[in-house]
């Protein structure tokens, strides 16, 4: 084969490879526009389709996508246990991991493991693990402090409302 031969042949079949990553639909699934998993609300709307194409390539990188957690549930979990040493936050995970502490009137040192999964407002998206030194705290702990930190929630986006 001559080298022009050669050159035309990588040519098309780079341009074929281009045409055939351009699709953004999967198995040839049409886009869900409405149902359970279709999500319709301010608050948890993505702020950017997902997208999976070749263009992906030239366009921004993911560090310039913003996180899925919510906003409130992460402040008011911060404003909450504020009485424990934080030993690591990952907003990209959602993970907030303290140290041992003691709260304000109380006499038993606690330590938190508080994740928040996902981007609503909800009891669902919070999930706190609560920890003496002698062992896991009762559920009925866990289940006040998760109940102070969603009203906390609460108030701080009531709040944010009225501004």
């Amino acid at each position: 084969m001559t080298t022009q031969k050669t050159l035309k042949l990588f040519l098309v079949a780079g341009l074929c490879v281009l045409v055939a990553a351009c699709g953004n639909r999967r198995n040839g699934e049409p886009v869900q526009t409405t149902g359970p998993n279709v999500v319709n609300n301010r608050e948890t709307a993505p702020t950017e389709y997902s997208r999976s194409s070749i263009w992906d390539l030239f366009g921004p990188s993911k560090a310039d996508q913003t996180v899925q957690v919510n906003r409130y549930l992460w402040t008011a979990t911060l404003d909450v246990l504020n009485f424990l040493p934080v030993q690591s936050v990952d907003p990209f995970t959602g993970v907030i991991v303290t140290g041992y502490g003691t709260p304000p009137g109380g006499g038993r040192t606690y330590r938190a493991t508080v994740h928040i999964k996902d981007p609503a407002l909800d009891a669902r998206s919070l999930n706190v693990a609560l920890h003496t030194r002698n062992g896991p705290a009762s559920a009925a702990t866990t289940r006040a402090v998760e109940d102070a930190i969603l009203s906390r929630a609460r108030q701080i986006r009531i709040a944010d409302r009225k501004l």
